[in-house]
């Protein structure tokens, strides 16, 4: 999983059928830096610009987004606090 911060929204009026109802946003990972490569990710959680969040990727990306939907990343949580590093 990976920490990030949500930094914008992605609309697709073209898409296959199982991802109607998805909403996706554009999440740059902590570390990658502000001109990092950012992350198109399926929103599970009702995140939102600006909130700092959890995301699975992979075959865990695709549990989170339901059986049949082919993501790669998936916003899981919505970050209040981290203790420690990080």
């Amino acid at each position: 999983m990976l920490l990030g911060t949500v930094v914008g929204n992605v609309w697709a009026t073209k898409k296959l059928q199982s991802l109607t109802g998805q909403a996706f946003l554009l999440v740059i990972p902590e570390g990658a830096g502000v001109n990092g490569t950012a992350l198109v990710c399926a929103d599970q959680a009702g995140a939102g610009p600006g909130d700092r969040v959890l995301v699975a990727t992979g075959s865990a990306a695709r549990v989170a987004a339901g059986a049949g939907v082919p993501v790669d990343a998936a916003i899981v949580g919505i970050v209040d606090h981290v203790e420690g590093r990080g």
